[in-house]
């Protein structure tokens, strides 16, 4: 049944009709079938229509659509459109349009080539932060659980150099760190070089100047109680600058508060400045690349130096690593960038020139060369 005949019997009243009711439908077709009508009607064949466009050819089973008419009309009268002597839509023209970096990647032969992975890794679990105290059972087994995983990077004759922070909970976790990875190198039947672990004070926590000399923030806790319970007790006056920034610190941390975020953002005269912090971490890594041949180096050290470093890496504050969480430094061949990863976020960085920066002004925190 063709359309029109469709129409005609829509517009005939049903036999079986009552008519006392009225009806409410409406008898003339919708807009846009009575403007396809009329096209139908008026339309006739153009010269330069092809076999089965005309209205001739229309009527019956062809079902070539009106739109697809058109553009067929349209593209016998248009020149096609070139880009740089190519047919827009042709795949060499549209190759040539599309080519970006970040569309068409370079080849794999083209990437740079990684020298040296670095894994800045936090410390397990610790008993507290007031004294030199070590890492509890579970801190002891999430280090074991770092080195267990990271040892699935390891490959036959690769050589591992593991290094900490002068703390015991950083010892400890790289003691613990390296039991992980001979325990799962062995389990893979992978034959490669793990090094003892020892000390480098660059990856050392960030100080605090007291009387003493610079602490580490959780050793200087011991004096901070010391010379407060002498001025409670006593009375001796105003604080010295020093006790009233570590009692600031401390008292964030006891309110529950982060004193990381504080340290980072508020200048506080008496600790060392972030950037001090990252200065000795890259320093640290120059001497590893220079003075072993390990390709991947492991640090246990301590989350406030490790969330300055990746925020001078990232350009913002990406958060505390949480126990045992790493931020990688990749070492691209070379020496004049790196790749710092943390988080699932990857940003190159060119590695400073630590000779040419100015010395440190503060010479309660020296640098170690």
């Amino acid at each position: 049944m063709t359309i029109d005949e469709q129409l005609e019997a829509a517009q005939r009243p049903a036999a079986n009709a009552s008519p006392a009711l009225p009806r409410t439908e409406r008898t003339d077709p919708p807009a846009y079938l009575n403007r396809h009508l009329t096209r139908r009607r008026g339309q006739t064949a153009s010269p330069t229509d092809e076999p089965g466009d005309s209205a001739g050819d229309q009527a019956g089973d062809d079902a070539t659509p009106l739109y697809l008419r058109r553009f067929r009309e349209r593209d016998h009268h248009s020149d096609p459109v070139t880009y740089d002597g190519d047919v827009v839509g042709s795949s060499r023209a549209w190759a040539e349009v599309t080519r970006t970096k970040e569309i068409v990647p370079e080849r794999r032969d083209q990437l740079a080539s990684v020298d040296c992975d670095i894994y800045l890794v936090r410390h397990g679990e610790t008993q507290g932060y007031s004294s030199e105290s070590g890492l509890t059972p579970l801190g002891s087994w999430q280090a074991h659980r770092r080195g267990q995983e990271l040892a699935r990077r390891v490959t036959d004759g690769m050589a591992l150099e593991l290094v900490c922070a002068p703390t015991n909970r950083a010892r400890q976790t790289a003691e613990h760190l390296r039991r992980g990875l001979l325990d799962n190198l062995r389990l893979f039947g992978r034959d490669a070089s793990i090094s003892e672990t020892h000390d480098d004070l660059n990856f050392r926590n960030f100080e605090v100047a007291t009387p003493e000399g610079p602490r580490d923030v959780t050793s200087a806790f011991r004096v901070y109680h010391r010379e407060m319970e002498k001025y409670e007790r006593v009375g001796l006056g105003e604080r010295p600058g020093w006790l009233v920034d570590v009692d600031r610190f401390w008292g964030i941390q006891q309110g529950g508060g982060d004193p990381i975020t504080h340290w980072l953002t508020m200048p506080m005269l008496h600790f060392e400045p972030p950037v001090s912090c990252v200065r000795r971490f890259w320093r640290g890594i120059a001497a590893l690349r220079e003075n072993t041949a390990a390709k991947q180096i492991v640090v246990a050290t301590h989350s406030g130096p490790i969330r300055a470093f990746a925020t001078a890496a990232m350009g913002y504050d990406p958060g505390e690593p949480f126990n045992t969480e790493f931020v990688r430094v990749r070492l691209v061949a070379g020496g004049t960038t790196a790749l710092v990863l943390y988080r699932n976020r990857v940003q190159e960085v060119v590695i400073p020139d630590l000779d040419a920066l100015p010395p440190n002004s503060d010479p309660r925190f020296q640098e170690e060369r």
